[in-house]
């Protein structure tokens, strides 16, 4: 069995226990083309995990009748070797808690484009898609750098105009500009991507791209009106939840097992990695601003929430400041602190899961979001019972522990900040998450409990917090509050300056029993 659609007849599929789009791909594929409703940017795994799993139900249901345009541009060996190859399938192992595993073919992606101007094919195509009277929503999965406007060529851009653009954002708003131009035609760009405000982000890099070239003329005046009338061009926020790790050298044996033949990954020019399948969790969120001003896709009927920008925040700081990510968060540190290579071996080990269910119930509870379309306490029981002990799922502290300088700001110090504002609590009662921060200096060091060294993962802070903290050493570290407190005074990386909030001492305390020599790691989380 091989990912192409002119092998999905053959009764193996069956015999694998693998399911098959349930619809007529090449009409659909045809209605699509002709009249297309919706574009995504950004087809990595948590797309065809998720979203493209979602638009398969409903084309199965008969609920609707036409799938999704993907487009790459960033990478674009993405469409080279992975879409246009597997003709445009893809196939998700879902691994559930109790042991069973569900596959699926997934076809409901019908066309893939490179957002590459030396295309030319394919970028006269995308610019057809912007034109369409029926887009719907423009959707998004390029992780939260994927809007930063000060990538490069993003200030050439803006003095080149919507026909010179080559940064990603830059190219994006030359197509926004072509529906524009094309009559002032509404739609929804969505970003669902797991980062706060999402939709604000990319608003503000769209929108600037508006301001520049309306300002030196060149653009049509209107177009930065036209960006920021809400009843024309939406911003929705949104919050996802779902944990797609990389492809798993265990699911691909077990493909294997079933016959299945395209199991091999591959590394891009860009360090991407992709493979034809994908692994996932069966859990799943997502909450989005029911704001359209075209329609939108009837997701709602695949288990999608539609909800008021209130609510749709409120999920998403009950999961990032709270339910989730901060226990996420503290697995990765600590894992890589004493040796763990995936997140359902930590929780085996008591001292962690108490450790975990300090931060979410005892210290997280008390200050938590209610969204009230979710049940926060009902979350981290899912979440500690079912999805992080999931022996099936081959997450990693490693790659959790990827960026981790820019999550702290939000999934603790939302949260000291809450204490420190509220008259019923004292934030010097806070133990577990100052040990969390103390707990990423000690990550910093680079060297693990038992003194052996370990690689730090990738994130934009360790150019320059790498050399100091390596220079310190385990049980010796001399002054080591003149590299501790510059970053515990920094509201860059905990959203506070710590010794404001009477928290500094606290977690250079903490900081100095976790550097104090081997093993005093697993002795700081007993005694917590």
């Amino acid at each position: 069995m091989k990912l192409k659609q002119s092998e999905l007849s053959c009764d193996c599929w069956a015999e694998a226990g693998i399911g098959l789009p349930a619809f007529d791909r090449i009409a659909v594929a045809k209605k699509t083309a002709e009249k297309p409703t919706w574009i995504h940017f950004g087809p990595g795994n948590i797309f065809r995990a998720f979203p493209a799993a979602v638009q398969q139900d409903l084309l199965n249901r008969g609920i609707t009748d036409t799938g999704i345009i993907v487009a790459e541009g960033y990478d674009y060996e993405i469409v080279d070797k992975l879409f246009l190859p597997c003709d445009n399938l893809s196939l998700l192992v879902t691994l559930k808690s109790d042991g069973s595993v569900e596959k699926n073919v997934v076809g409901s992606v019908t066309e893939a484009l490179r957002v590459d101007r030396s295309n030319r094919t394919d970028f006269a195509r995308l610019t057809e898609v912007f034109r369409a009277p029926g887009l719907q929503m423009v959707s998004f999965t390029i992780t939260e750098k994927g809007y930063s406007l000060s990538a490069p060529g993003v200030v050439a851009d803006m003095d080149r105009g919507p026909a010179g653009t080559e940064s990603y954002m830059g190219k994006l708003a030359a197509l926004v500009y072509e529906r524009y131009l094309a009559g002032e035609l509404p739609v929804a760009l969505v970003s669902m991507d797991n980062c706060s405000h999402n939709g604000d982000k990319l608003r503000d890099a769209v929108r600037a791209f508006g301001d520049a070239w309306s300002e030196k003329g060149l653009c049509e005046s209107g177009f930065a009106a036209y960006l920021c009338n809400p009843s024309l061009v939406s911003f929705p926020w949104s919050m996802i939840d779902k944990i797609t790790p990389r492809p798993d050298d265990m699911v691909k044996e077990m493909l294997r097992s079933d016959g299945f033949e395209d199991t091999e990954g591959t590394v891009t020019g860009k360090n991407t990695f992709i493979a034809p399948f994908v692994n996932a969790e069966e859990t799943q969120w997502l909450v989005i601003e029911d704001c359209f001003p075209n329609g939108r896709p009837p997701l709602e009927q695949g288990g999608v929430i539609f909800a008021d920008r209130e609510t749709v925040d409120k999920v998403e700081k009950m999961k990032v400041c709270t339910c989730l990510n901060p226990l996420h968060t503290a697995l990765a540190v600590f894992g890589c602190l004493l040796g763990y290579e995936k997140i359902s071996d930590e929780m085996q080990d008591e001292d962690l899961v108490k450790f975990i269910c300090q931060i979410g119930y005892v210290e997280g509870l008390p200050v938590v979001v209610n969204p009230g379309i979710i049940d926060p306490k009902a979350f981290i029981d899912n979440v500690v019972k079912v999805r992080l002990p999931n022996p099936f799922m081959p997450d990693t502290p490693q790659r959790i522990a990827c960026d981790t300088s820019q999550k702290l700001p939000i999934r603790f110090g939302e949260t000291i900040k809450a204490y420190a504002a509220a008259t019923d609590l004292n934030v010097a009662e806070l133990k577990a998450i100052p040990l969390v921060l103390a707990g990423w200096l000690r990550y910093l060091m680079g060297v693990n409990d038992v003194g052996k060294a370990f690689e730090l993962s990738p994130d934009p802070a360790l150019e320059s917090l790498r050399a100091p903290f390596a220079a310190l050493k385990l049980g010796g570290m001399g002054d080591f509050r003149s590299v501790v407190e510059p970053v515990l005074a920094n509201p860059v990386y905990f959203g506070v300056n710590l010794y404001e909030l009477g928290l500094g001492e606290q977690v250079e305390e903490l900081f100095s029993q976790l550097a104090g020599g081997t093993g005093a790691v697993r002795t700081a989380l007993k005694a917590l």
